[in-house]
């Protein structure tokens, strides 16, 4: 199996990868110059996410007492065979692409140590080897 994972040039603050392309599709969404059928756009796509995507609840291995406290290596990857999350992510990625956000695919075979799975995600802490940016 196959893992894709949508980023931006940004640095994700915890995992000091390239961020994904949830936070830059909100601020686009509120921003004023946005095309009012861009925000329609992407206002219905964040809402489907919101409902059909899970947020998972951990993003590292570890396991002692606070570990939610701890800054995260787990980066967040759609599995391959989550057509209809993958489908929605490429609407998104052509509205932010077509308002000046480049956005890259990067699609990985071996992503890490998996700490959060469910049908749609994994959420991995990244082998030395695993391509985490463009």
């Amino acid at each position: 199996m196959a893992f894709l994972r949508f980023i931006v040039s940004k640095l994700h603050p915890d995992s000091g990868v390239s961020d994904g392309i949830f936070a830059t599709a909100l601020g686009l969404r509120d921003a004023a110059e946005i095309p009012e059928h861009d925000r329609e756009t992407l206002t219905k796509q964040l809402v489907w996410f919101t409902k059909h995507l899970p947020i998972p609840k951990r993003f590292n291995r570890s396991s002692s007492k606070g570990f939610y406290r701890k800054n995260t290596r787990g980066i967040a990857w759609f599995r391959d065979d989550a057509l209809e999350h993958i489908s929605r992510m490429h609407e998104i990625k052509r509205i932010l692409e077509a308002n000046g956000h480049m956005v890259h695919i990067l699609r990985e075979d071996r992503v890490g140590y998996i700490v959060y799975s469910d049908e749609a995600q994994v959420v991995a802490e990244p082998f030395a080897d695993t391509r985490t940016d463009p």
